[in-house]
């Protein structure tokens, strides 16, 4: 066979991104789709947004209603399609960054597995509840609702446990500042799931009015406390850069 090479330098970086610009684009997208189909489905279709099985009056639409009308979905699946794919890369990037504090440590290193296995059952979970909305497949909705729920927990929990860690040791200003919020972010969260369980089983058990707005406020903050968790990585990474390249080419045939 020929030898010869391309005229493609194959070892120069094809992208080249911060990873602070990746992580605030990456979160930016899910936070511009749930406020669009918040506000398009309160202003368009407040009657079909806000219905309760009991009738009772409710002045906000749950997520699940939210993302399920036309154009709503369109826009929530088109954000999230986008959104899905980094965050598994910030995922693995995060393995990363924990197997290089935790070299020679056998319990952190299967905490950092773990969390890459929350994060990944999280972003399948929001996948799932994306593309099938509640009122397609109802039970499959709420299956996905539930693990994307129950996985970021468990991330979050993983994740304030490694950083716990790993503030024993020597940490940055920005790296302090990261765990922290995390943690903050972590227990408003369960505060909030608890909250969001029990106004939810309030409505269901006596239908009174304004219950369900609770839930879906609940279920807001919930989601946006998700979001600033997840956004810490601007912290965790700081000068970092995401850089695709080429393979280097084999120049043996």
């Amino acid at each position: 066979m020929i030898q010869g090479h391309y005229a493609l330098d194959r070892d120069r970086p094809l992208i080249r991104l911060r990873f602070t610009t990746f992580a605030v684009v990456t979160v930016c997208l899910p936070l511009l789709g749930l406020t669009s189909c918040i506000f398009i489905s309160w202003c368009l279709h407040f009657e079909d947004a806000t219905h309760t099985h009991c009738k009772v009056p409710n002045y906000l639409p749950s997520i699940s209603a939210a993302i399920s009308l036309t154009p709503e979905r369109y826009i929530w699946r088109f954000c999230i399609g986008l959104h899905s794919a980094p965050r598994f890369v910030v995922a693995v990037a995060y393995l990363s960054f924990y197997r290089g504090r935790f070299t020679k440590h056998c319990v952190e290193t299967l905490l950092s597995y773990l969390s890459l296995f929350f994060a990944f059952s999280e972003n399948i979970g929001l996948l799932l509840l994306t593309y099938v909305s509640s009122n397609e497949t109802y039970s499959l909705h709420k299956k996905g609702f539930i693990m994307f729920i129950g996985s970021a927990l468990l991330h979050m929990m993983t994740t304030c446990w490694l950083w716990k860690i790993i503030k024993k040791y020597s940490i940055s200003n920005e790296e302090l500042k990261s765990y922290r919020w995390k943690k903050h972010l972590f227990v408003s969260s369960l505060i909030l799931c608890a909250a969001a369980s029990g106004f939810y089983w309030k409505h269901n058990k006596y239908c009174e009015p304004g219950i369900y707005t609770l839930f879906a406020l609940c279920e807001y903050l919930v989601v946006l406390c998700n979001m600033a968790f997840h956004m810490t990585a601007f912290w965790d990474f700081g000068s970092k850069e995401l850089t695709v390249t080429t393979p280097p080419e084999d120049k043996h045939f």
